[in-house]
């Protein structure tokens, strides 16, 4: 992704687990790039590679407070806004976490970015958890309607609903990307991460939420920096106000298979799978999307395609976790 317009590039939760691999993407290709990141859920040493190099800067801030986005937005030609609050579960007790760090903030930089003038091109990490429980498998962009059972997926809807208005009125363009579950290096959420945890306290058994049937798609993290910078030069080619692309893996894995494939990685022969029954017919809690299969036929037709499927994706995530531990 070289164009000559595009220099000075702010990322928004930029040490986080994504952030911190686009970030590396852009360094390499010698781009500008600021980030801004609170550090609640990413880390220093994410992007510590980078600190020293003039092209990058590192702004500890956080996104609520409209003073400092206004300040990282000065002069960018391109923002690409990955902070969020990124654990879907918490939206059963504390709601008002989705709603601060996931809708606030978009209003927020979009505020700061209509003010300044300047990055009239704006990338958002959405989510599959928009789709909610759809009843079309692999889930197309047009399906509709959208009704999220999740107040984060709520909350990530609300906020693609804030910037195709800001776009539309504001003289913006907008590229939304709605992942799937994207797994890799740095990765320290999710139900990878779970397992590790869990069968390094106790190799025994291995309590499993849910009924252990819900079946998901899992990204490797370079297949997801791939289908960014595809989806980005597509649409900076074209004058679509928004464009809109899933970004996901052609199959699915249930839960199961994720549990089996950590116990073999881990050298556990068949550990007790203890399935905690869920809620709402064998979710793993409230808002649990059960079956996720989102559509890549628009990234398809544009070049992209996956190196690794969802079981190569959770294997190598494995094996790469526990090599960095031992480290």
């Amino acid at each position: 992704m070289r164009h000559g317009a595009l220099k000075k590039i702010l990322v928004t939760g930029g040490a986080g687990f994504i952030g911190s691999h686009l970030v590396d993407r852009l360094m390499t290709q010698k781009y500008e790039v600021t980030v801004i990141d609170n550090l609640s859920r990413g880390s220093l040493k994410n992007v510590e590679k980078w600190l020293k190099n003039k092209n990058f800067t590192f702004i500890q801030g956080d996104l609520k407070n409209p003073q400092i986005i206004e300040k990282a937005t000065q002069h960018k030609d391109l923002v690409f806004h990955f902070a969020a609050n990124p654990e879907v579960r918490v939206g059963e007790t504390e709601p008002h976490i989705h709603f601060e760090e996931n809708l606030v903030t978009i209003f927020n930089l979009l505020e700061a970015i209509k003010k300044q003038g300047s990055a009239k091109n704006i990338v958002f990490a959405s989510t599959s958890t928009v789709y909610g429980e759809a009843t079309m498998h692999p889930t197309p962009e047009d399906y509709g309607p959208s009704i999220p059972i999740s107040t984060y997926g709520a909350s990530k809807q609300g906020a693609e609903a804030l910037i195709s208005a800001y776009a539309h009125t504001f003289d913006m363009r907008a590229l939304i990307l709605r992942f799937a579950n994207v797994v890799g290096p740095r990765a320290t959420i999710g139900v990878v991460v779970d397992f590790i945890r869990k069968l390094q306290e106790d190799h025994s058994h291995l309590e499993i939420l849910g009924d252990g049937t819900q079946k998901k798609s899992y990204l490797y993290s370079d297949d997801c920096m791939d289908a960014i910078f595809c989806s980005l030069n597509r649409f900076l080619k074209g004058k679509e106000k928004v464009d809109i692309y899933n970004v996901g893996s052609p199959d699915q894995v249930s839960v199961t298979r994720i549990a089996q494939i950590v116990a073999e990685e881990m050298g556990i022969p068949e550990p007790k799978y203890v399935f905690t029954g869920g809620v709402d017919n064998g979710r793993g809690w409230k808002g649990d999307v059960k079956n996720m299969h989102l559509s890549i036929e628009k990234l398809r037709r544009i070049g992209w395609k996956p190196r690794y499927n969802s079981e190569e994706a959770v294997r190598m995530t494995t094996r790469i976790l526990l090599g960095s531990q031992k480290a």
